[in-house]
């Protein structure tokens, strides 16, 4: 995607002091236009469901369902996602996918392959920072400012070790900063 724009809120915390929303919506946009929506939510006691759907002009698609294994996946000739709308589905039992990625790199290990997925897993990790970005400040995040952002997530991670502070701390309440759409635009909160 080349911009997300995203709202976020926080509904009850309880006993949990974080700096998080409870739900997120984030709409991203590619570069032809083409819209991908992500909807979270992450309260106690709610409906919970990790699966990923498509809609399209022709018909709809479930991807992944029941966090991706199995994913399940299967296309419709409509909106409606019921058996007798079926098109096509993946046979089953389907392979790990987790499996799948570890005897990838055991293989090119073993064969002296080149085997790299850094590239793709930093620019999956980039949106969703994007999307996130876009829910704590309130304003539209493109790929670019994301990508060239000066806002230091985790200051002197490379002087992390097991002994040191969290980059982020709490106040003296024990609360951490919370983010202010809208009122602070260039980072996710004001650090305390």
């Amino acid at each position: 995607p080349v911009e997300a724009i995203a709202s976020g809120g926080r509904h009850y915390r309880g006993d949990d002091i974080d700096q998080n929303f409870d739900s997120y919506s984030v709409e991203y946009t590619f570069a032809d236009g083409t819209k991908m929506m992500l909807e979270g939510r992450t309260i106690f006691g709610c409906h919970q469901e990790f699966a990923t759907f498509v809609h399209g002009s022709k018909g709809s698609a479930i991807c992944s369902t029941s966090s991706h294994m199995p994913a399940k996946s299967r296309i419709f000739k409509n909106q409606r996602m019921v058996n007798d709308e079926l098109v096509w589905e993946f046979p089953q039992p389907e392979p790990n996918p987790y499996q799948l990625e570890w005897n990838d790199l055991i293989e090119a290990i073993r064969n002296d392959l080149p085997y790299n997925e850094v590239e793709r897993g930093a620019k999956s990790s980039l949106v969703t920072s994007m999307g996130r970005m876009a829910a704590h400040t309130g304003q539209l995040i493109t790929y670019d400012q994301i990508l060239n952002l000066d806002h230091e997530f985790a200051p002197d991670i490379d002087k992390l070790t097991l002994e040191s502070d969290s980059p982020l701390m709490p106040n003296a309440e024990g609360k951490y900063p919370v983010p202010q759409p809208g009122l602070i635009t260039k980072r996710e909160y004001q650090v305390l």
